[in-house]
């Protein structure tokens, strides 16, 4: 969002499984590393990441099939267009999303 307009998405994402929940909230975009490596996780990579969270939580390329450990996975492009669009200092917003009425 820019200015309260939506300007990108929605767009398929998967968060972090059981146990490793994405948290929710606003946060600030830290910083960003377009070919980063997880050192906590055997150096798998994370491809265009905007890290917002404590703890390493990140927007970035990855699984939309499988939970990550608290980031949030985008497709490669969408990916690709958070990195080019989210600035050091940025707000970004992390919300859960409620399950479907009469659940």
């Amino acid at each position: 969002m820019r200015g309260g307009e939506v300007v990108f998405g929605p767009v398929p994402i998967m968060s972090g499984k059981p146990g490793h929940e994405t948290p929710v909230g606003k946060f600030r975009v830290a910083w960003k590393d377009q070919e980063h490596y997880s050192s906590e996780f055997a150096g798998m990579p994370m491809p265009n990441s905007v890290f917002f969270a404590a703890g390493g939580i990140a927007f970035h390329a990855g699984s939309l099939d499988e939970g990550s450990h608290g980031c949030v996975h985008l497709s490669d492009a969408a990916s690709l267009t958070f990195f080019e669009s989210l600035k050091v200092g940025d707000s970004v917003e992390v919300q859960a999303l409620s399950a479907p009425a009469g659940r």
